[in-house]
């Protein structure tokens, strides 16, 4: 069994070291993956941490890459989550992409766009938006004066 500690990461650094260790476990022609121990800790306010909500949360999202079981399942901990690898999970850039998309379910600016996901930096979440636009999931509306992206 491989393990990561994400303790101390914000989430978009978590979710970025999670998926890089993930895919290098996952890699294609590896016979069998070994499981994962992530180590998200329970969180310090009692009622369960921000990591690991979100990552179970992110967990939830791919049924046929993954399976997992809760710590607390499986020995009482609820500070890690046991993952088992069945195939790659998309990189970060491609996941930005999908939160964009919901985002925009209802239009919106570029700075809301950006200032929702600044923690990934503008270049990254306007590459987003580019790669949305390209993909024909995005497209540019006018609101009166603005000119907003709502989800194709």
């Amino acid at each position: 069994m491989s393990t990561i500690d994400l303790h101390g990461k914000t989430w978009a650094e978590a979710l970025s070291d999670f998926i890089d260790f993930y895919n290098r476990i996952a890699a294609p022609g590896r016979a069998s993956a070994p499981s994962l121990d992530v180590v998200h800790g329970y969180g310090s306010s009692g009622v369960g941490g921000v990591l690991r909500k979100r990552f179970r949360a992110f967990l939830e999202k791919y049924p046929n890459s993954l399976q997992y079981q809760h710590g607390e399942d499986v020995d009482g901990n609820a500070g890690h989550t046991l993952v088992l690898p069945m195939k790659r999970l998309p990189d970060t850039g491609g996941l930005l992409a999908e939160q964009v998309w919901e985002y925009c379910e209802n239009p919106r600016t570029v700075a809301k766009i950006t200032g929702r996901f600044r923690r990934y930096g503008d270049p990254q979440v306007q590459q987003a938006i580019r790669t949305l636009q390209k993909q024909g999931r995005l497209r540019l509306v006018t609101k009166g004066r603005f000119k907003e992206y709502l989800a194709a």
